[in-house]
């Protein structure tokens, strides 16, 4: 499935609404609303409040087993990560080997903190087979001992947060988008860890110091994340 048919399904279904819409100040906030003005991040565009609200309730979307178009995004998962023209059961270990905790392909759901198990046979494929690890930006994950999908969904979760704490919304008013921007910025945050990963030798055991550090720069450098892929695209 294209990320155009998938998008334009959520757009279409009945989806929780997002616990991410943000308050009008009480009279305790504001002053605060008002120092925000002068030095915090800018509000979101009004004309882009819609389209934030979808991301923030796609986020939330539990996935089912009964919705096709869910069953299709995660056959298009696998094919994309082990380059085969076949899909795969519903059910198996070979969740487990693109990284997931468990063998339904749906562990850890979004919205939820995994934990990193270094138990876990989280190889991606042998050299011959790794696939691209994001090959609409052209990033390849290279490592062996690399927890992918695990980390795949904490980058998720760290982008969503920083939507909904509206550190993004310079650069969705800028750009006047906003689905654009957060995959943008996945791309961005899974390139800088591939980096750190690679400097500094990482393990699943020190996964959690390479989370933290991605956090931080996603939530108060967006902007310097995405030039980097921009810089990282020309090449």
């Amino acid at each position: 499935i294209s990320f155009t048919e998938a998008l334009q399904h959520f757009q279409s279904s009945e989806l929780p609404p997002s616990r991410g819409t943000a308050r009008a100040p009480g009279r305790r906030g504001v002053l605060a609303a008002l120092l925000r003005c002068l030095r915090g991040p800018p509000r979101l565009r009004p004309q882009l409040r819609g389209e934030r609200e979808l991301a923030l309730a796609m986020a939330q979307c539990a996935l089912d087993d009964s919705e096709r178009v869910h069953m299709r995004i995660l056959q298009t998962i696998y094919r994309q990560l082990t380059r085969s023209r076949l899909g795969c059961p519903r059910y198996g270990a070979h969740w487990e080997e693109l990284g997931f905790q468990g063998r339904t392909g749906s562990s850890p759901l979004p919205g939820d903190i995994p934990k990193i198990h270094p138990d876990l046979p989280w190889n991606l494929p042998v050299p011959s087979q790794l696939p691209q690890a994001l090959p609409n930006a052209g990033i390849v994950v290279v490592f062996q001992n690399f927890p992918f999908c695990i980390m795949s969904v904490n980058i998720t979760r760290i982008v969503i947060q920083a939507l909904q704490e509206e550190r993004l919304s310079r650069e969705c008013n800028r750009r006047q988008q906003v689905i654009g921007v957060l995959n943008d910025l996945y791309a961005a945050a899974f390139l800088r860890l591939s980096r750190l990963w690679e400097q500094q030798h990482g393990t699943v055991a020190n996964a959690g110091f390479f989370l933290k550090e991605l956090e931080l720069s996603t939530k108060k450098k967006p902007r310097q994340l995405l030039k980097s892929l921009e810089a990282y695209l020309s090449r």
